[in-house]
């Protein structure tokens, strides 16, 4: 999500400079010890899921909101709500829902789900199905954020996005990992794109394969994305604590709103069929 300082958490938001500590606690040491690829395998069931077959406000077991306005460190425009106006499961789908209305200071209202301290994860594998809205000022996004922030504020501590998506460019979505070396402030970011022609009207599936060797990205099981864990530490590889995932339809900012915003595509609904995480099989 090219996160930059989100969420109520003091280490979080508030802060998008780097910590000048990040090596602080950092188990893999500054030298180069590049780790094997093991061809680790994933179970078959999944340890986590939501399948949203139950009507009404999302799991609260599963699910929690970040809360708010103020352009989430982005320049958003859409305030964050825990309503059900804005996030409901209906006939098997959670719906997230951005809409032109007025609220606390905002010209928009959407809605972020975290699984935070309800599902935190260290390696597995991650998959969503999803249809993404439409419209120039839209930017839904599939991510993962560190739990914990053991490295320092951001980018230092890491960051996943295993889709996103801005409505001024149909159908090419995106996968992309931010660390302290490699992030969008220093145009050093690892990313890559690939246009699905029917992302904004059909389901497809977002997967990360996540590793101690690699973080790797698969659209619709058709790989697209590897990022190699170098071995030289939490600078380029914080990947190694848990992350929790988030699910977020921002309006407008940094990157959704460069071309402005549609103001005719409102109310504009992110549906995700199901999630599932599946646990990595050590070796």
């Amino acid at each position: 999500m090219r996160f930059v300082a989100v969420i109520l958490l003091p280490l979080l938001f508030n802060s998008c400079s780097k910590n000048n500590n990040s090596s602080r606690g950092n188990p893999q040491g500054s030298g180069n010890n590049t780790p094997t690829d093991k061809g680790w395998t994933f179970e078959s069931t999944p340890t986590w899921s939501d399948e949203f077959t139950t009507d009404g406000a999302p799991d609260p077991a599963k699910w929690g909101y970040d809360v708010g306005g103020g352009g989430w460190g982005n320049n958003e425009l859409q305030y964050y709500t825990n309503s059900t106006n804005n996030a409901v499961v209906s006939n098997g789908k959670l719906v997230i829902t951005a809409r032109k209305e007025s609220f606390n200071g905002s010209n928009y209202t959407s809605a972020r789900l975290v699984t935070r301290n309800k599902g935190d994860f260290l390696n597995g594998r991650v998959e969503v199905r999803a249809k993404l809205p439409s419209g120039r000022g839209t930017w839904p996004a599939i991510w993962m954020l560190p739990t914990d922030w053991e490295y320092g504020s951001w980018p230092n501590s890491g960051e996943i996005d295993i889709m996103e998506h801005v409505g001024y460019d149909p159908n090419r979505v995106h996968f992309s990992v931010h660390t302290e070396a490699y992030n969008h402030t220093k145009n050093t970011q690892k990313s890559n794109n690939r246009i699905i022609p029917t992302a904004m009207t059909e389901f497809h599936t977002y997967r990360m394969d996540w590793t101690p060797y690699a973080v790797r990205g698969y659209y619709d099981d058709q790989f697209m994305f590897e990022f190699v864990n170098e071995g030289k530490g939490s600078a380029v590889w914080p990947f190694d604590k848990k992350f929790h995932l988030l699910l977020n339809f921002a309006v407008g900012g940094n990157w959704g709103g460069v071309n402005g915003v549609d103001d005719t595509v409102f109310p504009a609904a992110f549906e995700i069929d199901y999630v599932r995480v599946y646990k990595m099989i050590d070796k």
